[in-house]
Formats: structure tokens, sequence, C-alpha cells
């Protein structure tokens, strides 16, 4: 890609917009992984308590609160990637398109 076609793409409204998209969404999705996170590591840090309290004979609650954690960040990763799939990609041809 030559200079005069990278500063076409930066100019066109199309990139514009597909990178404040992709932009708010990774912000967003990021802060709720962090809250999720860190919530977690803040419990722990100050309420350790909480993670001892049994819900069943040999499962404490803080067992699937982790393991929602860890699926959590795969449902994020899957919420990127169906959206990128669908809206990014197709304004990312757009704007091959209509740059060529």
């Amino acid at each position: 890609m030559n200079q005069e076609t990278l500063e076409a793409v930066k100019a066109h409204p199309k990139f514009q917009e597909l990178v404040r998209k992709r932009s708010s969404l990774s912000w967003l999705l990021t802060a709720v992984m962090l809250v999720a996170y860190y919530g977690f590591i803040l419990v722990l840090a100050f309420n350790p308590e909480f993670f001892r309290t049994h819900i069943s004979e040999h499962t404490t609650i803080g067992f699937p609160i982790g393991i929602a954690i860890i699926l959590l960040a795969f449902v994020l990763t899957g919420i990127y990637v169906r959206r990128s799939n669908r809206e990014f990609d197709r304004l990312t041809e757009e704007i091959r398109k209509e740059v060529e």
C-alpha cells in the first residue's frame, strides 16, 4: 500500500467510523472484564471468608465464581468476534472497494 492510498483510507469517513466503533466496543469489553476480574481479586483480598461459603458439601462459592470469570472471558471474546465478522469486516470491505 502506497502513502497516497494510506492517506485516502485514513481520511475515509467509513474508516473513521470503523475505528470509532471498534475502539468503543474494545474499551467496553475491556472494562467489563477488568471490573469482573479485579472485583474478584478485591473480594478475595478484603473478604476471603465470602469465598469459603459452602454451596454444597464439597464446593465453596469461590469455585463457580472463578469458573464464571473464565467463561466471561470466552463470552466477551465471542461478542467481539461476532461483531467483527458482521460489522467490522463489512466496513473494511466497503472501504477497500471505495478507495481502490
